[in-house]
């Protein structure tokens, strides 16, 4: 599992923090009594869902391509579609052709919106992983970069910034977190919260949530190696992930205390809990996190917790 990049740094991220576009950076950090009441802790929710493409990904995306040599070569990656936004956002901003592979079943509000900010998209594949071997080999055909979400430092670094900014708002509160629950996909946004919170907040448990019936990156960090499953059949699109990446497993060694599992029933009770409590539509990858404590924040019970509303591209085409 061990590759040769070098793990995202604190340092990485302030410099990030300083330089990707403020377009996506500063959101709201909210807290609600009802939302404290429901889950017999006090939780902050950093809102991700209110720039210009709905979700988290820009931070990284934007970090990412600023801290490559200029060029106007193609940029390929593999998206279920808020990576893939990103990509496209921050391309158009540097005249940059944005390739993206999406699986067939991929959510059409999202392929939609790809396309519209620019992105060239190709559906291949019945899932996520199958796309990302497409478009892996599209790239390597034609000698296109290829940019896998989780697999580089400065997509982790970006999505950091989001620490950042809670520490940096709690700390002027004089509110000391003891948890954060991140929602984990592929892992960049997992391991730049991490890498955050182990330089500056380490007290505070690092706790990562997967789908359970989408479990290869728990299984893989726990048992050390490599594990792939044969389907991810969750309706939370963003973290269905089958095959993991192994830069994103090495990093979580060192920045991740746990990772809990949400099933189906709570994955779609905390879509309902966003919108009850925080008035906000949020998809449900990006409300993993409130679907870990709805199944398991008894064990938190009475804490300060942060969690991450990291996207709100719903799906529009079944009810």
């Amino acid at each position: 599992m061990m590759t040769n990049q070098p793990s995202p740094s604190a340092h990485g991220i302030l410099a990030a923090s300083a330089r990707i576009d403020g377009l996506f950076t500063n959101s709201p950090l909210v807290e609600q009594q009802t939302a404290n009441t429901a889950l017999g802790l006090r939780l902050f929710a950093k809102v991700e869902t209110l720039n210009p493409i709905r979700s988290f990904k820009g931070r990284g995306t934007d970090w990412w391509l600023k801290s490559q040599p200029a060029g106007d070569g193609a940029i390929v990656s593999a998206s279920a579609g808020n990576f893939g936004q990103g990509l496209a956002y921050v391309g158009r901003a540097q005249g940059r052709r944005v390739v993206i592979f999406s699986a067939r079943t991929a959510n059409p509000a999202k392929i939609a919106a790809m396309r519209r900010l620019g992105a060239e998209v190709f559906l291949e594949g019945d899932d996520f992983d199958q796309a990302k071997a497409a478009a892996r080999a599209y790239a390597e055909t034609h000698g296109y970069s290829f940019v896998e979400d989780g697999a580089l430092k400065e997509i982790a670094e970006g999505a950091g910034t989001i620490a950042l900014e809670i520490t940096e708002r709690l700390g002027r509160d004089g509110v000391s977190l003891q948890a954060i629950v991140v929602p984990l996909g592929n892992g960049a946004l997992l391991t730049g919260i991490g890498t955050w919170i182990r330089a500056n907040a380490p007290e505070c448990k690092v706790i990562g949530v997967v789908a359970a019936n989408a479990p290869a990156m728990k299984r893989s960090w726990e048992s050390g190696r490599i594990i792939s499953t044969e389907t991810a059949a969750t309706a939370a699109d963003g973290i269905a992930v089958r095959e993991c990446v192994p830069y994103a497993l090495d990093c979580m060694k060192t920045t991740v205390d746990d990772v809990w599992k949400a099933g189906e029933t709570a994955i779609r009770q905390a879509r309902d809990f966003c919108r009850l409590h925080y008035g906000l539509v949020v998809e449900e990858a990006g409300a993993a996190g409130i679907a870990g404590l709805l199944e398991h924040g008894k064990a938190l019970a009475g804490a300060n917790v942060a969690t991450i509303l990291c996207g709100a591209n719903v799906r529009t085409d079944i009810a």
